[in-house]
């Protein structure tokens, strides 16, 4: 027998799914390129906040950092799960990384220590208080938390799911419900993308292989982004053809990569080891896949009837990403920035490409071949490095290389680290390193063909 539903059920659904939609996925038109409404209210704010932004960051740090030390001297006396317990309590590895966040953070904002650790690009790229990374992080985190839930907790997400599995599953291997996080991703920002991701793999909605899948593969940076990247390159008359050759071959590496090492090896368990119902995504006896998508969608909005309590676990999503995540983004992407900027190190490590593009007869192959690696400290790096090559040919080619190449440690990569997905730091640089070579080949026939 079907469920009848109440009016106010159906207004969850309908009014505030409509309302996560507008401020998620809707793209506007604005002054600074497109945006999403959630990026527009980020903005916002961080232009009201930027006077003590870095301060504020700076003090969250600390806090962040002393709560870990002190909690390693404090056994756990319950098995439950206390919000002190959410924020502070981390293994050493983590405790570690809170610490040189606040060390990296210390250096810039009293301008201490050496060039590398003090200089406008490395740790001011993250804690510049007008454009940082990291202080924007804290605003964007404000809203995402509070305001994620209207995509997650009312029916959304079920009722496309059941509609777009015939898609997503033999495709990308991957439930059908990912269809509106990897949407999140390509119209708004790869940030909102991961943080959407890891929601539904703490509420068992993705095992690990198909949250580490979502988060790698579909965490694309904005359109606004990719404007920057054309434009500092110089190529920005071929944005069209450059933003359909990143969507051209990132349906490529998201139909390969779910298929090969790392990801293949993931658990393809819950985040509590346990195993997946056999029968998730089936269709029940008596409904068609929109009528029943409609069925999981308002059954999950009359779940969530409490908007107190959507609006106070809102709070304690914030808190946890300020203090979990933030500093890892800090203390990773600083030393990524400091190796790409003050060492040969991403350099050294792009010199095998150089025969590769030369086989390719990629132009100025040796110039190209230095920004193959570097990318991953940074997604821009590859375009200022390239800036100087006659070449648009290769130009483009870099340009593009660079965006479908998608993990890089200042901010998706550094995100990635600080959340409960099962990624670690290895696993993104293989799952980077791989994209990198298989676009490579994709790109470059692409190149010639408009070249």
């Amino acid at each position: 027998m079907k469920t009848k539903f109440s009016t106010y059920t159906w207004f969850l659904f309908i009014a505030l799914s409509a309302l996560g939609v507008f401020l998620f996925i809707t793209p506007i038109n604005t002054e600074d390129g497109i945006k999403v409404p959630i990026a527009i209210l980020a903005n916002f704010l961080a232009g009201k906040v930027e006077p003590f932004i870095h301060w504020f960051a700076f003090i969250v740090f600390i806090v962040a950092a002393a709560g870990s030390v002190v909690m390693q001297f404090i056994p756990k006396k319950t098995e439950q799960r206390t919000l002190v317990d959410s924020l502070f309590r981390v293994n050493w590895f983590w405790t570690i990384m809170r610490v040189l966040a606040v060390v990296f953070a210390s250096m810039y904002v009293f301008q201490i220590g050496p060039e590398s650790l003090t200089s406008d690009v490395t740790t001011g790229v993250l804690l510049d208080p007008a454009a940082g990374l990291v202080t924007f992080m804290f605003v964007l985190f404000l809203f995402a938390g509070l305001l994620l839930p209207l995509l997650t907790d009312f029916g959304l997400l079920e009722f496309f799911g059941s509609m777009m599995v015939k898609i997503m599953r033999p495709l990308f291997k991957i439930p059908g419900r990912s269809a509106i996080d990897c949407l999140a991703s390509w119209v708004g920002d790869g940030t909102i993308g991961v943080l959407l991701t890891s929601k539904q793999y703490e509420e068992k909605n993705y095992t690990g292989r198909e949250a580490a899948t979502i988060a790698t593969t579909f965490s694309v940076v904005s359109i606004t982004f990719c404007l920057v990247v054309v434009e500092t390159i110089g190529i920005g008359d071929y944005f069209i053809e450059f933003y359909a050759s990143v969507i051209i071959c990132g349906l490529i590496l998201a139909f390969i990569m779910p298929r090969i090492y790392p990801l293949k090896q993931k658990a393809d368990t819950l985040i509590d080891g346990s195993q997946v119902p056999a029968n998730r995504e089936d269709v029940q006896d008596g409904y068609n896949v929109f009528s029943f998508g409609l069925h999981n969608a308002l059954s999950k909005a009359n779940s969530n009837r409490n908007l107190g309590k959507m609006i106070k676990n809102g709070f304690i999503n914030v808190l946890e990403m300020w203090f979990a995540v933030t500093p890892i983004i800090m203390a990773f992407a600083t030393i990524a920035l400091v190796l790409a900027e003050f060492t040969s190190f991403f350099r050294i490590l792009g010199m095998p490409f150089e025969p590769i593009l030369a086989l390719l007869q990629i132009p100025e192959a040796g110039e190209a071949a230095q920004t193959m690696i570097v990318g991953f400290a940074d997604m821009l790096l590859p375009s200022v490095l390239g800036a100087g090559i006659e070449s648009e040919m290769t130009r483009f080619f870099i340009a593009t290389v660079s965006v479908t190449q998608l993990i890089y440690m200042s901010e998706v990569g550094g995100l990635i680290l600080g959340t409960k997905l099962p990624l670690k730091l290895w696993d993104l640089f293989m799952i980077f390193l791989i994209r990198t070579i298989i676009s490579i080949p994709i790109i470059a026939a692409i190149a010639h063909l408009l070249f």
